[in-house]
């Protein structure tokens, strides 16, 4: 299967119900007019793209439609997916050139931590590097033995204290012994917490530290996993991990099982963070490498 088709078939749900409505606006198509461009807007909101970006990308098609003086269905939907496209932050790939370099994984509980990280460790063990697991949720009961299945699986490396240890304390050892192996990427995971408890942010705000403090020159990404089926509460949970630790990017999960996937536009738009990858099975090569432009097209095929 190929990575569009993969895409296509992980957003079934989606194009079956909130790109559906999207379709449904073209499927009388007469030119662009008023009538459309309202229905257009209504239909983007109803598939969870959200009223200000709604907004933004019709008055965007409005001023489009005029310049290049679209006249087919195929060239409004083409131009459409151009600018949904454009309002994403553009993907640039992790960056992991330095050794070691670090991913610090965060994200609320139950959206899929764990998982995608054994997923990343086995994606860059193909790539020849080699990864050490830092098991930072110290709080879920199994969580250290459950990403301890994982780094046997993939071959990588783990450091891990007692229940209940101070994860920033597993951080700071995971690093130690990164430097002292030659490891090539540290995989930091770190217990689901609430974006709204601060006590927690500021745990979160510590952990970044000790990998600045200790790691200063390197390469560092902090990565949030939401889950797709959370829709518009994806945004706020976004907002509140990237102000305790900037964000350099989003894993966005699930999108398999959901009719919201058009929540990922949304999410990338207003915080100005590009989606790295997007999750749409279970098996580890189903975690994507996001492409905007693969994503929005595959909403109206």
């Amino acid at each position: 299967m190929s990575f569009f088709d993969k895409i296509k078939s992980g957003l079934k749900k989606t194009r079956e119900s909130a790109a559906g409505n999207i379709n449904a606006v073209f499927a009388t198509f007469r030119g662009v007019d008023e009538e459309l461009l309202e229905e257009l807007e209504d239909a983007m909101v109803m598939a969870d793209m959200g009223a200000y970006l709604a907004s933004d990308v019709t008055e965007e098609l409005r001023k489009q439609s005029k310049l290049r003086n679209l006249k087919t269905r195929e060239d409004v939907v083409d131009c459409l997916c151009e600018i949904l496209a454009e309002k994403m932050t553009p993907n640039p790939g992790l960056k992991l050139e330095t050794k070691p370099s670090v991913i610090l994984m965060v994200g609320v509980n139950g959206v899929g931590k764990t998982t995608t990280i054994g997923k990343l460790s086995e994606k860059l063990a193909a790539e020849g590097k080699r990864v050490l697991l830092a098991a930072g949720d110290t709080f879920r009961a199994a969580a250290a033995e459950q990403l301890s299945i994982w780094a046997q699986r993939t071959g990588a490396e783990i450091v891990k204290h007692v229940e209940g240890a101070d994860p920033s304390a597993v951080i700071f050892d995971a690093i130690s012994a990164a430097k002292a192996r030659g490891t090539d990427v540290v995989i930091c995971d770190t217990a689901g917490r609430l974006h709204n408890k601060n006590n927690l942010m500021n745990e979160l705000s510590k952990m970044l530290r000790v990998i600045q403090r200790e790691l200063p020159d390197a390469d560092t990404e902090v990565l949030l996993v939401l889950d797709a089926t959370t829709g518009q509460n994806a945004v706020s949970q976004a907002d509140g991990f990237n102000g305790a630790a900037p964000l350099t990017g989003i894993v966005m999960t699930k999108l398999d099982g959901t009719a919201k996937g058009a929540i990922a536009i949304n999410v990338s738009s207003r915080l100005g963070v590009p989606i790295k990858y997007i999750g749409v099975g279970e098996k580890a090569d189903d975690l994507l490498e996001f492409d905007a432009a693969e994503f929005v097209r595959a909403f109206f095929e």
